[in-house]
Order: C-alpha cells, then structure tokens, then sequence
C-alpha cells in the first residue's frame, strides 16, 4: 500500500510539472504578443494634420516711405524676435546718415538763398531808384518841351515845327521811360518770385529731412510680441546690416486674442471637412497641453503642397478658441479635426486588424492562445477601426501577429543554444 502510495504520489507530482511545464512554456510562448481590448461606445472619425499657429489679426510695422535721395535703408538696431514690447517702445533703428547728410544740404541751400534774396532785393532797389530818376527827368523834358510848344505861336513856322517835333520826341521819350519803368518792376517781382520759390523748396526739403529722421526710429503702437519677417531677398528675419526699400513690412505684432492654425487637407480628404467642425490643438512645443479650436474657412481651390511638390492640397482655417501663455505666433502645432461619429460602436486598435484577399480578420485571445477569426470592419481613424461583425465586447485581439511572434521566439532560442554549444566546446 506505501508502494502503491507513493507510485501515485510519484505520478500526480509527474502530472503537475507536465502541467507547470506546459504553462511556463505557453507564457513564454506569448509573454511577447500585446493585447488589446474591443472597446464599445462613441466612435469618432477624424483626421491628423501638421499646422502652424499665426494671428488673425495683426499690426504691420513696415520701414518708413522715404525720397529715393536718401538711398536705401539699413538697419542699424532691431529687437529680438519673440521679445514682449510695450506701446511707445523703439523697435527699429535705421541709419540716419543719409537723413542728416539731406538736413544739412537743405539748410545750406536755404540759408545760400535767402542770402541771395537779400542780395536780390537790394540791387533792384538801386536799378528801380536809378530808373525812376530818369523817369522823372525824362517827365520834366517832356513839360518844357510842352510849354515851349505852348509859348510858340508867334514864332515862324519852321519854328513851331521843331518845337513840335522836340515835343513829339519827349513825349516817345516819356513813354518809353514809363514802359522800362514798368517793364523792371514785374521784372523784379518775378525774379523775387522765383527765388523765394527756391527757398520754399528748401524749406520742404528740410522738413522732409528732419520728418524722414523722426521717422527712423520705428516705435511699437501698442504691445505685443514681436514676429520679425523674413527678407524676400535672403529669407532669412531681417538682421542688423539688412539693407531694404521703403515700405517693406519688418515686423508683426500679433492680436494674441485672436489666433488661427493652417492646415493643409489632401484632396482625397477635403470633402469631409466644413466650416464648423470641431477641432483639438496640440503644440509640437507643449505635447502634453491641448486646446479647443474650430474650422472657419476650406479653401475653394487647391495649390501644390510646396514648391518642389505637385501634389494637390487644400488649405484649411481653424480659429483657436483659447487663449494662452503657450499659444504664440510660428508654433507648429498638431490638429485633430473630427468630422463625425458613430455612437454605440465597436472598435479596435489598428494594430490588431489584418487583411487576406479583401477580407480582415483578427488573433481573437482564447484560453488555449490565438485564433484567427474573420471580422467586417467599418470605419477608422487614426488610432482604431469599427469592427461590425466577428467580435463582442468581452473579447481580446493580439497586436501583434502571434504566429511571427512565435517563430521570432523559437529563432531566438535556436540561435541561443547554437551560441551556449558553441560556448561549451570551445571550453
């Protein structure tokens, strides 16, 4: 009987490393294929693009409209881009050389011409005094050979015609003087005209000069945070030396009330997205914060990806209904636009789905390891897939496909023991 006993004892302890055997080697069999889990509830369809935040709104400081005489412009002091700048706050200097050359050459010209008008002023009045003299004596010439005229009548004949020829003489005299008298005087007021016109000039110049010096000192209207553009010319933000024309835009400061993300849409996708859809807004920056947005505008037309692309994309507006410290002008940020939902419905991760001759199918988790068992599937995001038949809420998937994952093992281990052989001859 303790014989006995202790065979049977012998064989139950057989039956259980048999057993444990098995299920160690059934764990390590599968310890490497991750499961997943059928979820039930709201399903939503969404798309993932890469954007870049900018304001809808903002104020645009250009480099100042200045006479084509002053040159280009260069830029000899610029804020930091990204710097925080409050309302009255110098943002761009620009070389004031050229300026100050221009205030000092239309001094010189004005001075030189008032001088000359001075000058001007006082010779024709010596000319005008001189010709009114002679006027006047050439006016009492003309009386005497008036009154001699006058006084003739007892003379001969031949006498009272020269007297009246004397007369006639005075009279063109007198005429003459008059017009020559006249003559120099609107003569004189023009030549008074022109150069105080000349100094005139001088004196817009001059405030053309010294208001174009005032304005090479760009001030910030309001605050804000400072976006410094790019030249067209380097495509690099404009920089300390940079040289540009007048008017070009410099610097942005954004409304940071009022943000928007861009996106671009492929035209496969385009036709889900509309104006109203709402949207999540992760920065690249700050992964682990997101923010509520919005679309509010589809382009109508498409325009190439980039300008080494052909491909077609449409882009997309979505406002950022938050506001915050994080959110800045130039973030690349990540959207979610979600365009729909199934409510009620079953899904997997995409990990899990597998496909053979257009149709799909799953390693369902049973008690024994895997079985594949064939599925329809809906619709899916980024993240999961609807599955309409094969599965139920209490059911498990691989990840991963387990018969791989198998073969991956059993290679390990053969290339293991090769390598603990090859170890035990060379000992």
């Amino acid at each position: 009987m303790t014989k006995l006993t202790g065979h049977y004892q012998s064989s139950i302890y057989a039956v259980i490393f048999i057993v444990l055997l098995f299920s160690a080697c059934k764990k390590e069999k599968t310890k490497d294929v991750p499961i997943g889990k059928v979820q039930q509830g709201v399903f939503y369809l969404d798309l993932y693009e890469e954007g870049e935040i900018e304001a809808i709104n903002s104020v645009n400081l250009s480099s100042p409209n200045l006479s084509w005489r002053y040159g280009n412009l260069k830029i000899t002091q610029i804020v930091k881009d990204g710097t925080e700048v409050h309302k009255g706050d110098t943002v761009i200097v620009f070389d004031p050389s050229e300026v100050q050359k221009g205030v000092v050459e239309a001094e010189s010209r004005m001075q030189m011409n008032m001088a000359e008008l001075d000058k001007l002023e006082a010779q024709q009045q010596s000319e005008l005094e001189d010709l009114q003299a002679d006027f006047e004596v050439t006016r009492i010439s003309q009386e005497i050979s008036k009154i001699r005229f006058e006084s003739a009548v007892y003379e001969a004949n031949i006498k009272k015609k020269e007297i009246k020829l004397n007369l006639d003489k005075a009279n063109i005299a007198l005429e003459r003087a008059k017009e020559q008298l006249a003559n120099k005087i609107k003569i004189q007021k023009e030549e008074v005209r022109q150069r105080k016109l000349l100094i005139e000039q001088d004196k817009l110049r001059l405030e053309d000069a010294q208001a174009s010096l005032k304005k090479l000192f760009i001030v910030s209207p309001e605050p804000g945070i400072v976006i410094i553009n790019r030249s067209w010319s380097t495509n690099n933000k404009y920089q300390v030396g940079d040289q540009c024309w007048s008017g070009m835009p410099l610097i942005q400061l954004p409304d940071l009330s009022l943000l928007r993300a861009t996106v671009k849409i492929n035209e496969v996708d385009i036709s889900k997205i509309s104006k109203g859809l709402k949207v999540e807004i992760k920065p690249d920056a700050f992964s682990e914060s997101m923010f509520k947005g919005e679309v509010i505008s589809v382009a109508n037309l498409a325009v190439n990806k980039d300008n080494k692309s052909k491909i077609k994309v449409f882009p997309v507006e979505i406002r950022l209904n938050d506001v915050s410290e994080k959110l800045l002008p130039g973030l690349s940020v990540s959207c979610r636009i979600i365009y729909g939902q199934l409510k009620d419905a079953l899904y997997i991760p995409l990990d899990a789905i597998r496909n053979e001759a257009d149709k799909y199918f799953v390693y369902k988790k049973i008690a024994t390891g895997y079985e594949k068992t064939m599925v329809e599937v809906g619709p899916s995001n980024a993240d999961y897939i609807v599955v309409t038949k094969g599965l139920t809420i209490k059911d498990k998937v691989a990840l991963a496909d387990p018969i791989l994952t198998d073969e991956k093992d059993k290679t390990k281990k053969d290339n293991n023991s090769k390598d603990l052989n090859t170890n035990k001859k060379q000992s």
